[in-house]
């Protein structure tokens, strides 16, 4: 009976360790490499993830896991889970920075899919060199009272004007995202900040606008130069709400080699120009508003 016992006790361990097997067989690049996979986390946004099976990011992390000579494997995940799905431990953004969470299991290996770079989010993952440029606009509907504002040449400026011209204004943000309004001290503005009742994705929130959710919102510029091409004369941009910021992918920081190996590839397609081409098939218009960023 004992020996039984012991044997009953023994594969259920060994059922448990095969079931969590995936979750943790691979770390950094060697361990990636024996697994012969790259799991890429993304969360459908923009043209960066479409969640038709292409994208940007898309695009980027399958030629890079051809790169390294293994098949890529596409996780889909949501905002509230991405860190945990990468880290073992879901965190979000606190008062005072980051703040852990439940643990998880992991089932991917790099985020990709816009992701800004955010100090909070450094405390939780090891960017990649920057992908992408960005900002926070503040966009409203095209019969909205407020008014563009005229442009200086200090970004400071500018920044200062739009949130002087929502006074009284309704704004729609999103928290724990780029668009979290604690990000850009709304709170000490006259606006009437609107956190959406139920759970709006990021590529929601134009049309939430549209549909008088309120009047303006909160768009960083890779979803609001898709925004004003989907829907040509229905919105405008007021001006920036944000400094200038970069989109990054994201590494476990026990993964140093394979950031260094996305790092060392990023690099190469920027300067043999297969990066600019990928950029353009999702993001023509972006080399009118940051055609320095992808000359370097």
């Amino acid at each position: 009976m004992v020996v039984i016992r012991l044997n009953i006790r023994l594969v259920l361990i060994l059922s448990l360790y095969i079931m969590f097997l995936p979750f943790s067989y691979a770390q950094d690049l060697p361990d990636i490499k024996k697994a012969g996979v790259l799991r890429h986390l993304g969360v459908p946004y923009a043209n960066f993830v479409t969640g038709s099976g292409d994208g940007l990011d898309v695009e980027l992390m399958k030629n890079f896991a051809a790169h390294l000579g293994v098949k890529y494997k596409y996780v889909q995940t949501d905002w509230g889970q991405l860190f945990g799905d990468l880290t073992g431990r879901h965190a979000r953004r606190g008062k005072n920075g980051v703040e852990l969470l439940d643990k998880s299991p992991v089932i991917g290996d790099v985020i990709a899919n816009g992701m800004t770079v955010l100090p909070w989010r450094q405390q939780i993952v090891a960017f990649s060199e920057p992908t992408f440029p960005s900002s926070v606009w503040l966009i409203a509907r095209a019969e909205s009272s407020v008014l563009p504002i005229k442009p200086t040449s200090s970004l400071e400026s500018d920044i200062i004007a739009v949130k002087k011209s929502v006074d009284g204004i309704s704004v729609l943000a999103l928290k724990n995202t780029c668009l979290d309004p604690g990000l850009y001290q709304m709170s000490k503005t006259k606006a009437e900040v609107r956190l959406p009742a139920k759970n709006l994705k990021l590529n929601e929130m134009a049309p939430a606008i549209l549909n008088n959710e309120a009047e303006t919102t909160l768009l960083d510029v890779p979803d609001a130069l898709i925004a004003l091409e989907k829907w040509p004369g229905q919105l405008k941009v007021i001006g920036p709400i944000s400094q200038k910021q970069i989109m990054g992918a994201g590494f476990r920081k026990k993964s140093p080699k394979l950031l260094k190996a996305f790092n060392q590839y990023l690099k190469l397609i920027k300067e043999n120009g297969n990066y600019n081409l990928m950029v353009e098939k999702y993001y023509p218009s972006v080399f009118l508003y940051y055609r320095d960023f992808f000359n370097r």
